[in-house]
């Protein structure tokens, strides 16, 4: 948020009340990660390993996978994973 407020993206205002709305979201940690596939994913789709755990789990459970990040949806795409806003919700 730091970044998109220097970049004048957003104020202070919009990062304050984006960190409440994120500490009442009922978060799950998932403990079955295929670090592996996540790996194997990152290499393929020349992914951060970040960004490709994010599509590993997306993948594996089923989610629709939210990002602004082109070559995320783009690999996502590749993968036949379910993206927001094209037909993942």
């Amino acid at each position: 948020m730091i970044v998109n407020e220097r970049r004048g993206r957003i104020d202070s205002a919009q990062s304050a009340k984006a960190l409440r709305l994120l500490a009442a979201l009922p978060v799950v940690i998932d403990m079955e990660a295929d670090e592996e596939a996540s790996m194997q994913l990152a290499r393929r789709r020349r992914l951060t390993v970040y960004d490709a755990a994010y599509l590993e789990l997306a993948l594996r459970k089923g989610y629709p996978l939210a990002t602004l990040d082109d070559a995320l949806a783009d690999a996502a795409r590749a993968e036949k994973a379910l993206l927001i806003g094209e037909g993942g919700t």
